[in-house]
């Protein structure tokens, strides 16, 4: 099985790279700016060049590409809504018509931001997406986009995803800041009116080399199986590192400004890929207990 990971150098596909090559799969990279230290043939590439991807398939000639590349800064993205529509809609359908003409299996990283929000139970794949913000919105029209051009496409929609960086074997995202907080001695301010399914990025990775391996196509949800708010998941950390309590500090998404609106309730049902892969996601501690002895 050769895979080509489009934007090998984030946090999603430093970690496909990763358990692609520990299953003895050959691995090729693109990267957009900084070239990541994996030892496999790598190439620059931008989505707005997605002209260019003929050539990268000619040069990888991979039976895989999953495309993990995309522009996620979210107050970025409302600035910015012409960019993000090119980066994160019209890009991953362009790449898609080129794998579908050359017969090769594809497979398109999406969003719970596709969805608003407006609920109390976790979104299956059924769901009727209705984005709230322009990055949503891009990443809506990219799912559409890729479906119309690659019909067999494979599209998992992660959540609030975090991880180890595995160029880098450094923690990334929100539990890096929460425990960076913690271990200084600061105070933490944490959300207790935002419900999201935390990814880890490693699971999510070997998750979807799995549906990969099955031949599956369609949407999935790739998630921890635990709905927590932010500040929940920061206590799950402190509670880790012996921290006193009084380090948490509820809070409320009200109190931040920012430019774009988040849904308060983002949480994925993940009973689909469940019953495709014959095992449960694994809960949030599951996640955390998985990487604890390279976060201490």
């Amino acid at each position: 099985m050769r895979l080509l990971v489009v934007g090998s150098n984030g946090l999603l596909g430093s970690n496909v790279v990763h358990a692609a090559r520990d299953r003895g799969w050959e691995v090729h990279g693109t990267y957009h700016s900084s070239r990541p230290s994996f030892d496999i043939p790598l190439s620059q590439f931008s989505l707005e060049s997605f002209a260019a991807f003929d050539e990268l398939l000619a040069k990888h000639d991979p039976d895989v590409v999953i495309n993990c590349a995309a522009m996620t800064d979210v107050d970025s993205c409302e600035r910015n809504s012409d960019q993000v529509l090119v980066l994160n809609g019209e890009a991953p359908g362009e790449i898609a018509a080129r794998c579908e003409r050359d017969d090769i299996e594809f497979v398109h990283v999406s969003t719970d931001y596709v969805f608003d929000g407006n609920t109390r139970s976790p979104y299956d794949e059924s769901a009727e997406p209705n984005p709230l913000q322009e990055y949503g919105k891009s990443k809506l029209a990219g799912e559409q986009s890729v479906q119309e051009n690659h019909p067999s496409a494979l599209i998992p929609r992660l959540s609030f995803v975090w991880g180890i960086h595995r160029s880098t074997e450094e923690l990334t995202g929100f539990p890096s800041w929460v425990l960076n907080q913690l271990r200084s001695g600061e105070t933490v301010p944490l959300f207790t009116d935002q419900w999201i399914t935390p990814t880890r990025a490693g699971q999510a990775a070997d998750t979807i080399l799995d549906l990969v391996a099955e031949d599956t196509a369609g949407t999935h949800h790739v998630a921890c199986r635990s709905c927590i708010t932010p500040y929940e998941f920061g206590d799950l950390l402190a509670d880790q590192v012996g921290a006193t309590p009084d380090q948490l500090r509820e809070g409320s998404t009200t109190d931040v400004e920012r430019n774009a609106e988040r849904p308060w309730h983002s949480c994925l049902a993940v009973a689909k890929v469940e019953e495709v892969l014959g095992r449960p996601q694994p809960t949030l501690s599951d996640d955390v207990d998985a990487v604890w002895d390279l976060v201490e």
